[in-house]
């Protein structure tokens, strides 16, 4: 097994201040605005781009919340142990607002197809956006595609694209690795 790095550090940091500036030319405020990270790795990717919107771009009052998708997903009863469920975590309402859902890699797109029926529980929102670190798009099992993208990456699906943040792997850096 090799392992690629296809983003360091450096990379991440300028790729989080353009899809914060790109969000801020769409949503201006942010005052009909909600971002929802899903569990349990598009969080650290929101909560980046959270603090980042508040803290180097002033967005005051910005809503973020936490959707897990785990009983939402159509394989989560082929596994051969039980998912474990995370947290979600909304505590605003999100009917008639802009939601912009955000994940670390678009894949298949079946986590964002399950997080369209989750969505669904906590209101009608006016319009959904999806928010993605990284695209693979050779890989798409359903016809999803993202409105703000970080890197688009041509990975055959023998290849694993992995994200590594620095909260958890003390580095962000995202590599290529060949099974």
């Amino acid at each position: 097994m090799s392992k690629k790095t296809l983003l360091n550090s450096k990379d991440i940091e300028i790729i989080l201040h353009r899809l914060a500036c790109q969000l801020i030319e769409n949503h201006n405020d942010f005052s009909n605005t909600v971002l929802i990270g899903l569990q349990p790795r598009g969080t650290f990717l929101a909560n980046r781009l959270a603090n980042l919107l508040k803290t180097a771009y002033n967005i005051k009052d910005l809503k973020l919340g936490l959707l897990d998708i785990t009983f939402y997903r159509d394989d989560f009863r082929r596994k051969d142990t039980p998912l474990a469920a995370e947290t979600t975590k909304i505590d605003f309402l999100i009917e008639n607002k802009k939601v912009v859902i955000i994940d670390d890699v678009l894949f298949s797109g079946r986590s964002i197809r399950a997080a369209l029926t989750a969505i669904q529980s906590f209101g009608r929102p006016d319009s959904i956006e999806l928010l993605v670190l990284i695209d693979r798009r050779f890989s798409r099992h359903l016809p999803i595609q993202p409105n703000y993208r970080g890197r688009q990456v041509d990975a055959i699906n023998e290849e694993k694209v992995l994200v590594s943040w620095k909260e958890t792997h003390k580095k962000d850096a995202v590599y290529i690795e060949q099974t």
